[in-house]
């Protein structure tokens, strides 16, 4: 599996927000994207999804047959949850795994993964804010994607949810997995290689390098 994006740009309300992004990822590796409000990390998120259209460059994918295209092999989180707040956390569960095809964890067992076990019948409503975005990780459970899109998916975890996080994101990419994250904090990954937004050319290319512990260098 391989994710390219070349020389991509990204508009804001016809303005240029961010130009000449590149990158390559493979089975197995992740990109940390980081940089001040308003650089493009959200847009960039938006644009390897298929949610909003790149102004100029190409982003390439190649997932084989189980996954021909980035949207059928993409899962993505943004900064909202996308939960029906009316329905109950299983309930909004089970609409995501049947939306989404590919099932992997029943909604019990993806909300034991997250620490919310036991929670499933209770409207998402009535859950805390921290709560909840769990129950929205725990969507990226329930069917198999290969590649998750992460728009600041700690937002409102505390210590031990962010540590427990840490861990799905490790096993993802140790199963092959392909991570992409927008953040403004350290998402706890060994090994993940940074791309800083709103640098007068942000630009990465090459082998993966450590960003998070190890102290990599940045492009």
């Amino acid at each position: 599996m391989r994710l390219i994006a070349e020389k991509l740009s990204g508009e804001r309300g016809g303005e240029t927000v961010f130009s000449e992004v590149s990158f390559t990822l493979e089975d197995g590796e992740a990109l940390v994207i980081t940089g001040p409000n308003g650089s493009g990390k959200s847009t960039l998120l938006a644009i390897l999804a298929g949610l909003l259209t790149a102004a100029s460059g190409r982003i390439g994918f190649d997932g084989g047959e189980t996954f021909p295209t980035l949207a059928s092999a993409c899962h993505y989180l943004s900064h909202q949850n996308a939960m029906k707040t009316a329905l109950t956390v299983g309930e909004n569960l089970l609409f995501w795994r049947d939306f989404l095809g590919t099932p992997r964890f029943t909604p019990d067992e993806a909300l034991e993964h997250v620490g919310l076990d036991g929670l499933g019948h209770l409207p998402f409503s009535v859950l805390s804010t921290g709560q909840k975005r769990r129950a929205a990780i725990a969507r990226l459970l329930v069917s198999d994607r290969p590649v998750w899109l992460l728009d600041e998916p700690t937002a409102g975890l505390d210590a031990s949810s962010e540590a427990r996080f840490g861990e799905l994101m490790e096993v993802h990419l140790r199963e092959g997995g392909i991570v992409v994250a927008a953040t403004h904090l350290p998402l706890g990954l060994a090994r993940a290689v940074e791309l800083r937004m709103g640098l007068p050319s942000p630009l990465w290319g090459g082998s993966i390098r450590e960003a998070e512990r190890g102290g990599g260098s940045n492009q």
